[in-house]
């Protein structure tokens, strides 16, 4: 109980209320502390990632984006699809590793059987390479993720019309008969807006070079010490500082949240680190949520 204690005493490892922060025209909440709670919202995009915890105003998000099955990511899901009900509201769209759909459905299930209600949701199960619509404006990319159960991770990209250059030199009624005659005037150009990690090694973020690219990468850094070796921390399917500090060439984001810190380290250690080994924070791009 004394080494529980101490946790709670350092961590606050409570019923915690999501950070918030603007970055461009984006608000993203959330928080991520291992083995504890993750979950994250991005208001604008009504997207949410993972859903260890439920606060309440989540609850209006249409559809969540879960990168796996450990018990800190999805413990909420019932209460989340609970409450949509109870408040008589679509049910959600959950998606998840494919792997996973059966075992959520059985769980999801018995939770309805233990509290004597119907928990409506549907279930979408995704591999590395789908794509999906959620608008005209936006899409989510399902990119390969590497930890120690099926996971994947997420891009939401912003869709948007630009006119094709060898019409750039023409006035806009001429463009407007040529739309009306059938030929496409314009080009999709796609840009990632939002790229999460959820629990991965770096190797993620190397094979899918979009997620550097990302305006807003979100992304865990469980461990920070050098006590903590690298190559064990990577057969578990987490980031090591020193991948970060390997790749900070990589990082053209305009920010880099890192999370879901082990809770080994109190918040003091963790800033101490990472300030001592990339002093520049990315040239302060590189955001420690705690």
């Amino acid at each position: 109980m004394e080494i529980l204690d101490e946790l709670c005493e350092v961590h606050a490892l409570r019923d915690h209320v999501p950070r918030q922060m603007t970055i461009g025209n984006l608000t993203i909440e959330g928080f991520s502390r291992a083995a504890v709670q993750t979950y994250w919202r991005i208001a604008e995009l009504k997207l949410g990632f993972d859903v260890g915890a439920q606060p309440w105003a989540f609850m209006g998000l249409p559809r969540l984006f879960l990168s796996h099955t450990h018990m800190d990511h999805i413990l909420s899901l019932p209460a989340y699809v609970a409450r949509r009900r109870m408040m008589k509201m679509e049910p959600p769209i959950i998606y998840l590793p494919a792997d996973a759909v059966g075992n959520v459905r059985n769980l999801m299930t018995a939770y309805s059987r233990l509290d004597y209600g119907g928990l409506p949701c549907e279930l979408v199960g995704v591999v590395a390479g789908d794509e999906f619509e959620i608008s005209r404006e936006l899409m989510i990319s399902v990119v390969p993720t590497f930890h120690s159960i099926p996971s994947v991770g997420y891009i939401a990209w912003e869709r948007r019309k630009k006119l094709k250059e060898e019409y750039l030199s023409l006035d806009s009624n001429e463009i407007r008969n040529l739309a009306l005659s059938g030929i496409e005037v314009s080009r999709e150009l796609k840009i990632p807006k939002v790229a999460y990690l959820g629990d991965s090694t770096a190797k993620a973020l190397d094979e899918t070079p979009s997620m550097y690219d990302a305006e807003i990468l979100i992304m865990e850094m469980s461990f920070v010490a050098r006590r903590h070796q690298s190559d064990k921390i990577h057969k578990y399917g987490h980031i090591h500082l020193d991948d970060i500090v390997k790749r900070q060439k990589n990082f053209k984001n305009k920010a880099v949240i890192v999370s879901h810190f082990s809770a080994r380290y109190a918040d003091k250690e963790i800033e101490d680190t990472v300030l001592r080994r990339v002093p520049n924070m990315l040239d302060g791009r590189l955001i420690l949520w705690f």
